[in-house]
């Protein structure tokens, strides 16, 4: 298993082992959601694509040598970087990282690292790691240090599949020598633990098929145990909201407002705060519409001053393969300009490059 990740050595090979995000990810720097309504154009996750497709005829050793090249000598060619990286899948980047050291004898992280930097470097590390390794590295580099970043956690934990979830589970065990669920239940607490905990599990119903007696037996379950109490049952919205497969989640949102003729989601607001109020809302927004919640997430990366840049690097990265189409797609029709015009306006550089490559723009 872990000879499957580049370079085997522990994460300090990765971006700096620091924490390379702001401190200021408060909760304050995400207003509470607005709640989208479910756009009408609908994604399961059936329907999905990435911007980024495996480039055709592929020559993993004469892209060896293009990096080589444009790292040897004074200076470093940046764009010749960016037309191989933006344009390879991660597997084909992983081949290409495997030719490198067979044919130099040298690491090309190694060598990537040393002529690049900042969030430049940030992103085509993470580009070079294939994608369970960069999951597994974001929530450890997530909970390593002072303070824990939380939205980091809710965003992984909360949005993967089953199959990615345990996956995770074992590349963080046999990369960093760690159990996942131990490093959670040490850095959060409360219901908010238990609700990562129930997420790593990697145990949700993944039947596509939908009960709507159950959906309708859920929302009154919920219903009674928030709106229709004094007080909250937290345990009854963990059970429900980390069992049910993502189209029974829909189903009970809208028996939910059938019944209780208002929103589940700004029930979930009202009946809770903080972090946990964030993890059941992102669970919710990814039954209802997974890209939708990344659109919003990149927007609020990216609105007012300065850019939360590992978040913005983050889910360009992780979604480039998965579903950043309709993320795009999405992100123009709930915010009125392209994806692509607000990271030109908010990134410069070759880093700006890059990421305009990949997002396709």
């Amino acid at each position: 298993m872990p000879s499957q990740y580049p370079g085997g050595q522990m994460p300090s090979q990765y971006p700096g082992g620091q924490t390379p995000y702001p401190s200021q990810m408060s909760t304050e720097s995400f207003p509470s959601y607005p709640v989208f309504s479910p756009v009408s154009l609908d994604y399961s996750s059936e329907g999905t694509q990435g911007t980024i497709r495996p480039a055709a005829n592929f020559d993993a050793m004469r892209d060896a040598e293009i990096l080589r090249k444009a790292m040897k000598g004074f200076g470093t060619d940046e764009q010749a970087i960016v037309d191989v990286v933006a344009n390879r899948s991660n597997d084909q980047r992983q081949k290409i990282k495997a030719a490198f050291k067979t044919m130099y004898g040298k690491d090309l992280i190694k060598d990537l690292k040393s002529e690049l930097s900042g969030n430049m470097e940030e992103l085509i590390l993470a580009l070079f790691m294939p994608p369970t390794y960069y999951d597994a590295w974001s929530l450890r580099n997530a909970m390593q240090g002072a303070g824990t970043q939380e939205r980091v956690l809710i965003e992984i934990l909360c949005t993967r599949t089953n199959q990615e979830i345990r996956e995770i589970v074992r590349c963080y065990q046999s990369e960093f020598g760690r159990d996942l669920e131990k490093d959670i239940r040490s850095d959060t607490s409360g219901h908010f633990e238990r609700l990562l905990v129930s997420m790593c599990q990697g145990n949700r119903d993944e039947n596509q098929s939908v009960n709507h007696q159950m959906a309708q037996e859920d929302a009154q379950r919920l219903f009674q145990a928030g709106e229709g109490r004094l007080g909250t049952d937290e345990s009854c919205f963990n059970m429900i909201l980390a069992t049910r497969s993502f189209p029974q989640l829909k189903a009970t949102i809208e028996a939910y407002s059938r019944m209780a003729n208002r929103d589940l989601l700004s029930s979930v607001s009202r009946e809770f705060s903080g972090y946990i109020e964030s993890g059941l809302k992102t669970i919710l927004q990814c039954a209802l519409n997974r890209p939708a919640f990344f659109a919003e997430r990149l927007y609020y990366s990216m609105k007012g001053a300065g850019t939360d840049d590992s978040t913005l690097v983050r889910i360009v990265v992780s979604r480039s393969e998965i579903d950043l189409v309709q993320i795009k797609q999405l992100f123009t029709h709930m915010y009125q300009k392209t994806l692509g015009t607000m990271i030109a306006s908010d990134t410069s550089g070759d880093y700006r490059r890059l990421l305009l490559a990949i997002v396709g723009q």
